[in-house]
């Protein structure tokens, strides 16, 4: 059985066709420009396909609740053009296939829950640090929606005392996003996170910012591992310093054997990369299991 994937994002779109068991059999990228130009080409593509299922990874915020009048909608996007637009409704319309849903960062969680790092576990947090900060919780077993989804970039976070940094979020100056993300640093110390590589007072910061956050997630959701993506995250220096600062925040409060060993509870995605797009297969996988 074939299911597609596409893994919606604000720079680019990731259209691929996998199996059940999570392995992709091609893979293409386009542009996110406008929805009357990107559809149509995302609709051709998988139109060829013979799937039997979609699964959509997408930037948010989206609806997820499926009793709203809006459910699939990508809604308050600063992405304007793509800001109330019913992407599930359009494709199921044009492909009259079932369609799995939800934020590209719970999919990135689900590909590791499935296939990854965090295969077997109950509970996992997966952090992307690259353009923006997303998060994606799986809960006992599922991606975690209530209200809204997870929107945990944003958390507030304590400011480092020698700190002055306005931040980058135009909602919040002290968020996780605002202070730690990709624009942040550039913008921060004049030059883009991968020519910063050998100055230690960088990841030394991002570090205290990470943890804090990570601190935040322990001591509010109790996940089994949590699990670090993103361009921001390739800079492997970054780990043993945040896991130093996370034991240092916690101060020994919560002992759990897991917390007895940070180098494996707080860890680099393990699928190349490739954890949102096989987070949109199953996605997909799990729409067409549905009753």
């Amino acid at each position: 059985m074939l299911f597609g994937a596409l893994e919606a994002g604000g720079t680019k779109m990731v259209l691929a066709v996998g199996n059940e068991y999570g392995e992709i059999m091609e893979e293409i990228s386009i542009p996110t420009k406008e929805p009357d130009t990107t559809i149509p080409l995302i609709i051709d593509y998988f139109k060829e396909k013979n799937i039997s299922a979609l699964g959509i990874g997408s930037f948010g915020p989206i609806d997820l609740n499926d009793e709203s009048s809006t459910y699939g909608y990508i809604t308050t996007t600063p992405k304007l053009a793509w800001a109330n637009y019913d992407i599930v409704g359009i494709m199921k319309k044009a492909l009259s296939i079932p369609i799995g849903f939800d934020t590209d960062v719970n999919g990135s969680a689900l590909g590791e829950a499935t296939w990854g790092i965090t295969k077997g576990l109950s509970s996992s947090v997966y952090i992307t640090v690259g353009t923006g900060v997303g998060v994606g919780v799986y809960i006992n077993g599922s991606l975690l929606h209530g209200m809204l989804h997870p929107e945990a970039g944003h958390i507030l976070l304590q400011r480092h005392p020698d700190d002055n940094f306005e931040g980058v979020c135009p909602y919040h100056p002290n968020c996780l996003e605002g202070l730690a993300s990709g624009p942040a640093i550039e913008k921060r110390w004049g030059e883009k996170a991968s020519d910063l590589v050998d100055k230690q007072e960088v990841w030394e910061l991002e570090a205290y910012y990470l943890a804090q956050a990570m601190v935040n997630y322990i001591l509010t959701l109790s996940p089994k591992r949590i699990v670090l993506g993103g361009g921001v995250m390739h800079q492997m220096q970054l780990f043993p310093l945040i896991r130093t600062q996370v034991k240092t925040f916690l101060n020994g409060y919560v002992k759990t054997k897991e917390l007895d060993n940070l180098d494996e509870y707080i860890v680099p995605a393990s699928l190349e990369d490739k954890q949102g797009i096989m987070g949109c297969i199953q996605l997909a996988k799990l729409r067409c299991q549905a009753p």
